[in-house]
């Protein structure tokens, strides 16, 4: 098969779409043919050396994907080949064919477009993992959504709505904050010429919020929550390490929590198979009904992975960027 490898670490031009070795699932898996597959931050930083995959996962770049089953692996029962799926990688996306564990697939709703399924399965397990299975937001509490208008900004903010949440954003343009307002956010903060700390204290402060920031906004998201607030680290865009103010935190009976996804096991408590058994029960119902949609702010060419990796620091670029590997 082809795929995008890396000829080292450094800009989008180390990777090179050339020939790789070809996938064989396993005991649980399927082979999926690839049609799309979904650009995260975590590739940009995987290309730059600083997030290697798992031990078991494929060094090839890609965290979702989304494509057709063209063969079963031992003891696939559930699952047949031709069924259009989604699913939740590792690794190895960026590929025409990747090996996926069945408890990693999620069935792609009929009328959905296959190219847009794909940037659903990442962001989906992101964000239902962080904002419901870590943080508890229930109805008719306050949640702050950094980053907006990104991919997990955009399907955050759905997914908050849906739960009958209040959702206030940052982000960089009044363009982007009208947008996330269409997708049901009330407050909107541009966080080059609004403090998002003043903005949420006016609200009593923020019950839940979803950081992809890291170090930069650590003290100021305390100082933002509300008594019995959590604050959930999910990205490290604002640096790796801060000045965590323990005093404000106890104030507020506050809680701190940092997740990702990629790295947890495939199978048992708190594992990729549990949160895509979770997205599959509560939220995918949601998206098959058409209440929760893919934002999609481009399609490029597999071919034109570099082009992708350096438009998710534009300006304009507003929810997911994919990569079509197929027609």
């Amino acid at each position: 098969m082809y795929a995008i490898e890396l000829n080292g670490f450094g800009g989008p031009e180390v990777m090179e779409w050339t020939v790789a070795v070809d996938p064989e699932p396993g005991p649980g898996e399927v082979l999926v043919e690839v049609v799309a597959a979904g650009v995260n931050r975590a590739d940009v930083m995987q290309r730059r050396g600083f997030y290697p995959p798992p031990a078991d996962a494929s060094s090839i770049l890609g965290l979702e994907c989304s494509g057709t089953i063209v063969k079963l692996g031992a003891g696939v029962v559930d699952w047949q080949v031709g069924d259009r799926v989604c699913a939740l990688l590792s690794g190895g996306g960026y590929a025409q064919f990747v090996a996926v564990p069945v408890t990693q697939l999620l069935p792609i709703p009929a009328g959905m477009d296959s190219v847009a399924a794909a940037g659903l399965p990442e962001v989906a397990a992101t964000v239902w993992s962080n904002l419901v299975l870590t943080a508890g937001l229930r109805t008719g509490q306050l949640v702050l959504i950094h980053g907006g208008g990104g991919g997990i900004g955009t399907h955050a903010i759905q997914v908050a709505r849906e739960l009958g949440a209040r959702v206030a954003v940052t982000a960089g343009s009044d363009a982007k904050l009208t947008k996330c307002a269409e997708l049901g956010a009330e407050i909107l903060i541009n966080y080059r010429t609004g403090d998002f700390v003043d903005e949420i204290a006016q609200q009593g402060g923020a019950d839940v919020i979803l950081d992809n920031m890291g170090a930069k906004y650590l003290e100021r998201n305390v100082e933002a929550l509300a008594p019995y607030g959590r604050l959930v680290v999910i990205g490290m865009q604002g640096g790796v390490s801060g000045t965590l103010n323990i005093a404000a935190l106890l104030g507020k009976w506050g809680t701190v929590a940092a997740t990702n996804v990629r790295s947890r096991p495939r199978s048992g408590p708190g594992s990729k198979a549990e949160i895509i058994a979770a997205v599959r029960a509560h939220l995918w119902p949601r998206v098959t009904a058409g209440e929760i949609v893919p934002v999609i702010s481009a399609e490029l060419p597999i071919t034109e992975a570099a082009r992708a990796h350096e438009m998710l620091d534009e300006s304009q670029t507003f929810g997911k960027v994919i990569l079509r590997v197929r027609d």
